[in-house]
């Protein structure tokens, strides 16, 4: 298939990750960057660059224009597009009134070109399966959205937090710009696409920031069906909690999590694939691919966002703590849980005033030890790429409620408590952070992966969950099967973790770590546990020997990490493996599955380890009796 020639406009803020979109697909042969359209200069771009859209296309015979400019300029810009022989990726939201949708509309009829729309979690199969999974009709979607924003995201552009800046629609809304996603999915699930398909909206807008756009909002609109969608929303919440769908059914519910991917039906949560949206756009010129996020497919929500345009400026409200960075509206999150259960709106629920309810916990999941609730496993969407995004264990507590991991510390920003993660699989970072490059040290590379959830289901003790492991340009190259149980000891609880990795690539599987490509002692890789660096006291043994430097490399079947307040006894009960440790410059522990040279693995590997969490210091007698009793119980 030729090439398809892509420009883009809009380069200096989202429309640096389109950029890398397209690099990405002409690497696979199925794009070309042509040029790039912006007002300031581009440096460091060897392609053609202008200020003036139809030129641009017009000079580089461009048939694909990405359009990620300010909001207020879609309209004038993507009819240039199209006018000027470009089909056209519009980021979200498409406009900001009907009569600008219609605009764009002509114009797509007008010169029969496509304009995809950059709802990016319409691609996901998560939306067509929704109600399958739910197994009855829906009558009824709550949405639930609270994420904390800084002072710094109101002025990240002139447009940043107006309804309007010189008499020109801006729309840079809660609910019309970062909840865009939210609003569009629970349309699409309720096949309210159409504009015609909404029979009625109320709006409740509020801000707590002083801007003239809604930071904390709910929305419930009637559907022609008689089908109710209620969407509550904030960006003044005490910390990120992962957006979702709450489906009603005529006698049970799901969540879809949109960013994410997934459902959970009855305890059980379910992973999608998702579509590139320009990849699907190149498909659709070349070979005639259906287009997932037509403009027409967005007409609800422009719906949505006009009757917002339209509304009176939001209501200022008080109540919140103000904090050296950010504004919170305490207990918000609750509060958008409880609306999207109850298909209510914030003013229904007592809003605005005191602190509502604890905030919600989902996407998190309990682990629990008898009947003490010693563990949380947490898959999070707020996650960079160079993160490795990867579900992971924090916080985990002793008995007594002590916390023995730490996320994301100021050293490593990519530790996550206690997690599978591997610095090179194919080449792949599933770590985080630099890659290490023999003759150079360690660098920041395009290469990181992901952990994506298929499933997760409750089993005795705790968890099953199925993961893809997902390279950079989309492609799975394992598949993971893992299993996470809590279970009461003595004085102590015991958590036990095992993994199998099927390899999906055709070829071995290469595993490495940076020891292997020549950094001495830096062979991490596999399960591994960040404990928390400000903890006193910290020592660690194994059988025979102690220290750092003794221990580090060893292959004693366990090893014990104390603390004056907390123990972590590591046991390994499949597979054998150096242990990789950290003392002196942060605590942390794991099993090293590539020590210092590469794993080849032609088909699956397989590894399981207990971790006994106890109060207090464990002495080497005590740890050396629970460690046998671990693996001959």
């Amino acid at each position: 298939m030729k090439p398809v020639r892509v420009v883009v406009a809009g380069v200096h803020g989202h429309g640096r990750n389109h950029l890398a979109n397209v690099r990405r697909l002409a690497a696979a042969g199925r794009a070309e960057l042509a040029g790039v359209c912006d007002t300031r200069p581009s440096p460091g771009l060897d392609v053609p660059s202008s200020a003036d859209l139809p030129s641009l296309i017009a000079e580089t015979g461009a048939e694909v224009a990405v359009i990620a400019t300010p909001i207020h300029t879609h309209a004038p810009l993507a009819v240039a597009a199209l006018r000027a022989g470009a089909h056209v990726l519009l980021e979200k939201p498409p406009t900001p009134s009907v009569e600008e949708f219609e605009r764009i509309s002509a114009a797509v009829a007008e010169t029969g070109l496509a304009c995809q729309v950059g709802f990016q979690s319409l691609g996901s199969a998560a939306v067509p399966a929704a109600a399958r999974l739910l197994g009855e009709p829906i009558r009824g979607i709550g949405v639930a959205g609270a994420w904390t924003r800084p002072f710094t995201y109101y002025s990240r552009a002139p447009w940043a937090g107006h309804r309007r800046l010189d008499g020109v629609d801006v729309m840079d809304g809660a609910l019309t710009n970062p909840f865009a996603h939210a609003a569009a999915t629970a349309l699409a699930v309720a096949g309210a696409d159409a504009a015609s398909s909404v029979e009625g909206i109320e709006l409740e807008l509020y801000r707590a920031n002083a801007i003239s756009c809604d930071d904390t909002s709910s929305a419930r609109i009637r559907l022609a069906d008689g089908t109710v969608i209620a969407i509550t929303v904030s960006l003044c919440a005490g910390r990120r909690t992962e957006p979702y769908l709450h489906l009603h059914g005529e006698t049970r519910s799901a969540l879809l999590f949109y960013t994410l991917d997934e459902i959970e039906v009855d305890g059980v949560r379910t992973g999608f694939d998702r579509v590139d949206l320009l990849g699907n756009l190149l498909a659709h010129i070349r070979e005639g691919e259906e287009l997932l996020v037509p403009l027409e497919r967005t007409g609800g929500f422009t719906r949505l966002l006009d009757e917002i345009r339209r509304a009176p400026d939001p209501l200022p409200v008080g109540g919140f703590r103000t904090e050296p960075s950010r504004l919170v509206l305490p207990g918000i999150e609750g509060l958008a849980v409880r609306a999207a259960a109850e298909l209510r709106t914030l003013s229904e629920l007592g809003f605005p005033g005191g602190p509502g309810p604890r905030p919600a916990t989902w996407p998190e999941t309990v682990l629990r030890a008898g009947p003490r609730e010693v563990a949380t496993y947490v898959q999070r969407g707020d996650l960079q790429p160079t993160d490795a995004p990867r579900p992971h264990l924090h916080p985990v507590r002793t008995l007594r409620g002590t916390v023995v991991t730490e996320t994301q510390p100021a050293d490593h920003v990519h530790h996550f408590g206690a997690s599978v993660a591997i610095s090179d699989v194919n080449g792949v970072n599933f770590w985080g952070g630099s890659t290490y490059v023999p003759g150079t040290g360690p660098k920041i590379l395009p290469n990181h992966g992901r952990q994506r959830r298929r499933s997760l289901r409750p089993v005795d003790g705790g968890f099953a969950e199925h993961l893809d492991w997902v390279g950079p340009d989309g492609t799975v190259l394992a598949v993971e099967e893992r299993t996470l149980t809590a279970r009461a000891l003595p004085g102590a609880w015991a958590l036990d973790v095992a993994f199998t990795l099927d390899n999906r690539t055709g070829e071995p599987l290469s595993i490495q770590s940076s020891a292997c490509k020549g950094r001495t002692g830096a062979g991490y890789g596999g399960f591994f546990w960040r404990a928390p660096g400000d903890s006193t006291g910290l020592d660690v043994f194994a059988a025979g020997v102690s220290g750092e430097q003794a221990v580090h490399g060893g292959l004693s079947p366990w090893l014990a990490l104390t603390s004056d307040d907390w123990s972590l006894l590591f046991v390994q009960t499949l597979g054998l493996d150096p242990w990789f440790v950290r003392v002196a410059e942060y605590p942390g522990v794991g099993p090293a599955l590539a020590w210092d040279a590469p794993l080849s693995v032609p088909d699956r590997l397989e590894r399981a380890i207990t971790v006994v969490v106890a109060d207090g210091r464990l002495g080497t007698e005590r740890a050396s009796a629970l460690a046998a009793q671990i693996v001959a119980p």
